[in-house]
């Protein structure tokens, strides 16, 4: 039987010419959209080199032109609604290609880098599969496109089109359930208010920390759309959830979220804006210590988490496989908050060991 199955599964994974074209017309758009279409022109934080970057803020107009577009074909019969859902394992396995690719070029390109002046400075270990893996630049550059901004916006709504092709699926075979369209719609709160809020991503981690190497690529492009979408698929066989639990645990994570992602990126832009109609406490002038900064000290964290749950929930308890995203989420974020303290704990020395007197708990006060 696993022999037979096998035989099934294989050649699916096999992409075919539709899934590279597809593939491609993605990301060709979004470059394109990108450049031309009018949005938000942000400076990013000053980085560790002493660059700032500019970043155009247009997601939200490029994704809905796209839908427009991808709504517009399906009606003319150009493009099937369902060719997502349809060739998922095939646009898989380009995706992995893809990044496997753009990871090689990225490593080759960091090492013969002769730039020491800027974000494109190179940072070879020595150790190829570390560099590889991790990366050797920060801000790589592709024809004027900052990769990091632009992979981070090709997952995010790669998510929301795999999505709303499970969704046109399930329509067409009659199995729309109560539980789905919950599921669709914190999705698409999520995704929309992401590029709502666009702008609050040239201050996270991932832009002003992170190297650029196959584990961001791999998270952005492959991890983001489609493991954070095995809901979607799970949730046409589940059982009906609690409804008012899962608007619950959503409303709750969204306003941590977002609430403690504005504070971080209004403090930085302006570190004497009030916090909750009061002046902001700052440690040592540079650390915040007021709102939801003052109960934990990755609370963004926390409310990422309960998001992440909250799109699990729909899918009821009849299976485990639902919950593999917020199980994974809690690893990685755990890891990335020990790596972060590591970081600020050498740059801030003494003034780091004052903010972990004021903020002792890391996320979940009281617990951790």
């Amino acid at each position: 039987m696993l022999e037979m199955d096998l035989r099934l599964l294989l050649p699916s994974l096999v992409p075919s010419s539709q899934s590279v074209y597809v593939l491609v017309f993605y990301f060709v758009y979004l470059a394109v959209a990108g450049e031309i279409l009018p949005g938000k022109v942000i400076r990013g934080v000053v980085l560790s080199d002493g660059s700032q970057l500019r970043y155009r803020c247009n997601g939200l107009f490029a994704l809905s032109l796209l839908v427009a577009i991808l709504g517009i074909s399906a009606k003319l019969g150009v493009l099937s609604p369902l060719v997502v859902a349809d060739r998922g394992l095939e646009l898989l396995s380009a995706t992995f290609i893809f990044c496997v690719l753009v990871t090689l070029v990225l490593y080759i390109t960091g090492r013969t880098s002769s730039d020491k002046s800027s974000s494109l400075k190179p940072h070879v270990s020595g150790n190829l599969l570390h560099d590889w893996w991790f990366g050797i630049q920060l801000n790589p550059q592709f024809i004027g496109i900052d990769l990091k901004f632009f992979f981070v916006r090709a997952g995010m709504m790669g998510w929301l089109l795999i999505n709303l092709s499970i969704l046109a699926k399930s329509f067409q075979d009659g199995s729309l359930s109560q539980s789905m369209i919950l599921y669709q719609i914190f999705c698409a709160l999520y995704i929309l208010d992401y590029f709502v809020h666009e702008e609050y991503m040239t201050s996270t981690w991932d832009i002003i920390a992170e190297r650029l190497g196959f584990m961001l690529v791999f998270g952005d492009l492959l991890w983001i759309p489609f493991t954070f979408s095995i809901q979607a698929w799970m949730v046409a066989f589940a059982q009906q959830s609690r409804t008012n639990t899962n608007c619950f645990v959503f409303l709750i994570g969204y306003m941590v979220f977002r609430g403690a992602n504005k504070q971080k990126h209004i403090f930085k832009k302006s570190p004497k804006t009030p916090i909750w109609g009061k002046p902001p406490v700052v440690v040592g002038g540079k650390l915040l210590a007021s709102g939801y900064w003052g109960i934990a000290r990755h609370c963004n964290y926390l409310g990422d988490l309960m998001l992440a749950l909250s799109f699990s929930l729909p899918c009821g308890i009849s299976s485990p496989v639902p919950y593999f995203y917020p199980i994974y989420l809690l690893i990685l974020l755990i890891w990335r908050e020990r790596r972060d303290e590591e970081r600020c704990a050498e740059k801030y020395k003494e003034i780091w060991a004052e903010y972990l007197r004021l903020v002792p708990y890391r996320i979940l006060p009281y617990v951790y």
